[in-house]
């Protein structure tokens, strides 16, 4: 190749989570000898918590578009809209890879003005599904009208990623693109840090704890994450505590919540955590009880660190635990049998141990950021000439 090839990437804000650290890999990860990559992005909110500061330590081109956020606002969408035109024009990308709903839709929207007012422009679009927000998040009418949208902004996209399985087969039978245009790449994740951490099944001290990490939001259902913690405190007492790592709109709420129901000296809300080591070398189970997930991050990170899980079957969840090897897996708003589940982790150290081993393997082998990187590369590489990557 004579030139670089040239990236721009675009996500709506690099607030803690997978989307942001998949983005954040991806642009430092991809051969430097062949790849250049320039982020786009939005502000995160307040209570979201920013990893900008990695992209900038790792000395990652990054433009930032204020008006490129998370909530919907008719005045900024124009504004990011007009500003990412600018941002093409003045980049001239081979590829504009874009990364969740806002993003997707601003980004891939200006990318095919832009190739309607350049004729001569070859620029290859992609999109990333970290999961959806077609059911889960928005009333009936308004998932009506953005899978609508999704469906037609598929028509201008090359290739369309998703993170898992799971997801790229609800992405088919939501009719967004049909299976031949979707690709499951799942996520590559840096994990050294947590297959470091040392585990002997359950905790041998006489308190245990049980975690739930994530944005507090209501698709994350942490409500019922506390509904949880009264049955497990009326049924094991003093011998259980709670964290709640993260930050969101309900965080006030769901202390309250946590106050009516008596559990408030139990149940620990840390916010954000920047280096989730120590949580996880605590945590005896992490917990997700999400309506609606792509893949869950913190579950694979758990998994790396050797702990259990217990979580909603929802999503792309089914593709990090395994039901019954690495952890359970319950249907959501099923706050006995998620109660069952724990039960059986925290009173056998063996099974703790078993289930957490196989985890720890099944991660180590699929989640890793050098798979990632090489299954990028060569579908960049596919698409734009026909070949393979270099690695």
């Amino acid at each position: 190749m004579a030139k670089k090839i040239k990236v721009l990437r675009i996500i709506a804000r690099l607030n803690i989570g997978g989307p942001a650290i998949h983005t954040i890999l991806l642009s430092e990860g991809l051969d430097k000898n062949y790849f250049e990559t320039v982020i786009l992005a939005g502000l995160p909110e307040n209570d979201e918590g920013d990893m900008s500061y990695l992209a900038k330590e790792r000395g990652l081109g990054l433009v930032i578009i204020p008006e490129l956020g998370r909530r919907l606002n008719f005045g900024n969408d124009l504004v990011a809209f007009w500003k990412i035109f600018r941002c093409i024009d003045r980049e001239n990308p081979d590829i504009i890879h874009t990364h969740t709903a806002k993003a997707g839709a601003l980004g891939r929207s200006a990318a095919v003005v832009y190739k309607c007012l350049h004729h001569k422009a070859k620029i290859k679009l992609f999109h990333t599904f970290h999961g959806h927000v077609l059911h889960g998040y928005f009333n009936k009418a308004e998932s009506r009208v953005f899978l609508w949208i999704e469906r037609l902004l598929a028509k201008f996209t090359l290739r369309i990623i998703a993170v898992s399985e799971s997801v790229k087969i609800e992405l088919v039978k939501l009719r967004v693109a049909g299976p031949e245009k979707i690709i499951n790449i799942p996520l590559g994740l840096e994990l050294d840090n947590y297959f470091k951490i040392r585990r002997n099944g359950v905790a041998k001290r006489d308190e245990k704890t049980i975690a739930i990490i994530g944005r507090l939001v209501p698709v994350k259902n942490h409500r019922m994450f506390l509904d949880v913690a009264k049955r497990i405190k009326e049924l094991l007492g003093g011998k259980v505590k709670f964290m709640i790592v993260g930050d969101g709109p309900l965080a006030h709420s769901l202390k309250s919540y946590a106050s009516i129901l008596e559990i408030s000296n139990d149940v620990f809300f840390t916010g954000w955590v920047n280096d989730l080591t120590a949580v996880y070398a605590q945590a005896d189970v992490v917990t997700l009880t999400s309506l609606n997930e792509g893949t869950p991050v913190a579950l694979i990170e758990a998994h790396a660190a050797g702990c259990p899980c217990v979580a909603t079957n929802v999503g792309g969840v089914a593709d990090v635990v395994t039901n019954g090897k690495s952890g359970f897996l319950v249907e959501p708003q099923d706050i006995e049998s998620f109660v069952a589940s724990l039960q059986k982790l925290l009173y056998n150290s063996n099974l703790s141990r078993s289930m957490g081993e196989y985890g720890r393997e099944t991660v180590r082998a699929k989640f890793s950021k050098e798979r990632l990187f090489k299954e990028m590369e060569e579908l960049y590489c596919r698409e734009l000439f026909g070949e393979k990557s270099s690695r």
